[in-house]
This record gives C-alpha cells, sequence and structure tokens, in this order.
C-alpha cells in the first residue's frame, strides 16, 4: 500500500490553468459571500435572482441545468427565495404540473442592491487588469469554455 505522498502527481500539478481557474472563481466567490452577507444574501441567491429576472418563467429543472445544480439545491433555494417574498411561483400556461418562476417587486429591489455590490467587485477586478488585459481576459475565458464544451 502506497502513503498519499508516494502518488505520482504532476510536479506542475498547481501551476495548471485549470487550478489558476479555480483560484480565481474560490477568490471571486468568497468576496461575494463577504460582500453580500450583510444585505442578508449568498451568492448563490442573487445567482438564481438574476437568472430568473433575465429569464423570467423558467423552471426549476430549467434553472438547475442552467446553473450546473442539483434540482434539490435549486428547490432549497427556490422555498427560501420565496419565503423572503422575493420569487413567486407561478402555473406554465400549458402545463399544469410545471411551475414557472418570476422575480417579485421585492425580489428585484433585493438584486439590484446586490448586483451593485457584483458590479463593485466587477469594477475592482477590471481596474486592477486595465482594459486591455480585460478584453482579453474575457475572450481567453470564452474561448475556454467552448474548448471545453466542444471537448
Amino acid at each position: 500500500m502506497k502513503r498519499n505522498d508516494e502518488q505520482p502527481v504532476a510536479f506542475n500539478a498547481l501551476n495548471r490553468v485549470t487550478w489558476a481557474l479555480r483560484r480565481a472563481e474560490l477568490a471571486v466567490s468568497t468576496l461575494k459571500e463577504q460582500r453580500l452577507r450583510p444585505l442578508g444574501m449568498a451568492a448563490a441567491h442573487y445567482t438564481l435572482l438574476i437568472s430568473v429576472h433575465s429569464e423570467p418563467g423558467l423552471t426549476g429543472a430549467e434553472l438547475a441545468r442552467r446553473l450546473n445544480v442539483t434540482p434539490q439545491a435549486v428547490a432549497s433555494l427556490v422555498a427560501r427565495l420565496e419565503g423572503r417574498g422575493q420569487l413567486e411561483r407561478r402555473e406554465h400556461p400549458r402545463h399544469r404540473h410545471v411551475q414557472e418562476l418570476h422575480v417579485t417587486v421585492a425580489g428585484r429591489k433585493a438584486l439590484l442592491a446586490a448586483d451593485s455590490v457584483v458590479d463593485d467587485i466587477e469594477r475592482q477586478i477590471t481596474d486592477g487588469l486595465g482594459p486591455k488585459e480585460t478584453a482579453q481576459l474575457r475572450t481567453l475565458l470564452d474561448r475556454v469554455a467552448e474548448t471545453v464544451r466542444e471537448a
């Protein structure tokens, strides 16, 4: 039996692009959580609200696929936001067993406040990079996503 420190790992494992992407994602996620917390909102709530706001009428299953989370996770988030009066379910016009999700007036107010926080984080990042590097980063990240989808 081998000990964990004897497992073969590439010498540059922590220098991989995938690890750099993960570190960046964790740093941004942590900052969002810290700055949204005073608003009583988690980053997951913001993500769900902005998704439904941009595409009213999404179902829980559609949201789960788009956000790459389980339907149970979406159901839990929906229940919490619905309990706060920020989200509402409406019967689908053609499928009576399907419920569409819609942001309420209270949800739009909460989303507006949260989006201001996220916009500040975006500005912090883009100010640190500058316009040219920001454009390059967006292009490169789009290419990464495209390359991974094609794999």
